[in-house]
């Protein structure tokens, strides 16, 4: 009797549901662009892995206006989060300004980052029309006030 009505069932393809639940895969699409939307805004901040140089007194204030120059502990330049090569530096600098608007420049530089480099890039972008320069550090919580 069981197999009669395996048999009968057998035969009706048409029951078969054959439809994929997309409900899961949405759940782990939003999750992973949660993921990556976090991600990319911490790495945007800056465009290269540096390490500023502490300090004991920080400004807080940071405007839209300035140009962000960063260089990283092995001598490779980012302008404004973009990666650029050490022939383009000047133009690259120059036409940056141009574009903000401003004569305000903040050179990041890595704790290990060479002074020769870090002296190079204020040269450029002074030739660049720069008049305004600061250098980032970061507030060391060891030291006290």
């Amino acid at each position: 009797m069981a197999m009669g009505n395996m048999n009968q069932n057998s035969g009706d393809d048409e029951n078969i549901m054959s439809e994929i639940n997309m409900t899961p895969l949405i759940d782990i699409m939003l999750v992973l662009l949660i993921i990556f939307m976090v991600t990319s805004t911490a790495a945007l901040e800056s465009g290269l892995d540096i390490e500023l140089p502490k300090t004991q007194i920080t400004n807080e204030k940071k405007q839209d206006e300035i140009l962000i120059i960063t260089l990283d502990k092995d001598g490779k330049v980012a302008i404004a989060g973009k990666t650029i090569a050490d022939a383009d530096l000047g133009a690259s600098i120059a036409s940056s300004l141009k574009s903000l608007k401003t004569e305000s420049v903040i050179l990041e530089g890595d704790t290990k980052a060479f002074l020769g480099k870090a002296v190079q890039l204020m040269d450029l972008a002074k030739s660049a029309g720069a008049k305004n320069f600061s250098i980032a550090a970061e507030e060391d919580p060891n030291k006290k006030k």
